[in-house]
């Protein structure tokens, strides 16, 4: 492995900056993230870059784009500081869902924030679970869409029915539900659901054998939590067990998810921790770590 990397973190995630450290035996770069009183962000590098390998731990999580600016002001502090190359690891990649214009007069986010990465100074970018892999196609340089399939599914294996069946809560999740269900060696079932607006859908069907069988519902990210919600009431009209596991990569979890994730069924709620969890106090919440598998794609990024 080649030497001369550095790790920075962002404001996000320190915590797991520092557990990848750890598993790599290295230390996390000294680099000061501020704010002065008109919330412009001040970055400052605490020891040279030069003709090294820089990895920039953020996630674009909410606020989506006070985080994103963030991982461009260190970018943009390396590149000035003569880094040999810069990779921004984005456990979490905000925009992913602006993948496409949904009318004539309207901005193409994913994109954007492509555009602003590169123009930084980024010319690697590793992801995990990106929710429309698509976005990869705005990158003139290289994207790795890493998937916490193998971590979640680790933990799914200690606390899941055996019978259990693996449920996709819409068509566009199918594709994941399967890798969970072909590592996990259970059948899969997908919900077909009608988005009214950007916080509310509907589930108009059920397809798959769920009667009489615990789900797990696996999503890319919990938002608001209302799909799940949805999906839980679907699932029990069509005879599903009174017994749930939803599995989910991304904790977003804006203020209405506890709330509509508040649901007796729910045996336990499994997020890794490309963002920080803040609901300590919601017991059914257990964080798995994407540590091993972003330490890896450094090692190998380095090789």
């Amino acid at each position: 492995m080649k030497s001369g990397f550095i790790i920075f973190s962002g404001s996000v995630n320190r915590d797991l900056a520092m557990a990848i450290a750890q598993h790599m035996n290295v230390g996390v770069g000294k680099c000061r993230v501020a704010r002065f009183p008109d919330t412009e962000v001040n970055v400052q590098l605490d020891e040279p870059v030069r003709d090294s390998h820089v990895f920039i731990i953020q996630s674009s999580c909410p606020p989506v784009d006070e985080h994103a600016m963030e991982a461009f002001a260190i970018a943009d502090a390396c590149r000035r500081a003569a880094a040999s190359s810069i990779t921004w690891i984005a456990p979490y990649f905000g925009y992913a869902r602006s993948d496409k214009r949904r009318g004539r007069r309207t901005a193409l986010m994913g994109r954007l924030i492509a555009d602003f990465a590169e123009h930084a100074g980024v010319d690697h970018v590793i992801a995990v679970d990106l929710h429309s892999p698509q976005v990869e196609g705005f990158f003139h340089v290289p994207v790795e869409n890493l998937t916490a399939v193998p971590v979640i599914s680790e933990a799914l294996k200690r606390d899941m029915d055996p019978g259990s069946v693996i449920v996709s809560p819409d068509t566009g999740g199918m594709k994941l539900a399967s890798a969970y269900a072909s590592r996990l060696g259970c059948t899969a079932a997908v919900l077909h659901k009608e988005r009214l607006d950007g916080r509310e859908t509907i589930v108009n069907r059920v397809v798959g054998d769920v009667r009489g069988k615990a789900c797990v519902i696996i999503d890319d990210m919990i938002s608001t939590g209302g799909t799940i919600k949805n999906a839980i009431d679907a699932l029990l009209q069509a005879g599903a067990r009174e017994q749930f596991i939803v599995a989910a990569t991304h904790p977003v979890f804006t203020p209405e998810a506890r709330t509509n994730l508040h649901h007796p069924s729910i045996q336990q709620i499994i997020v890794t921790d490309s963002i920080p969890v803040t609901h300590h106090h919601w017991r059914r919440v257990y964080v798995v770590s994407l540590a091993p598998i972003l330490g890896e794609a450094i090692r190998r990024s380095l090789d």
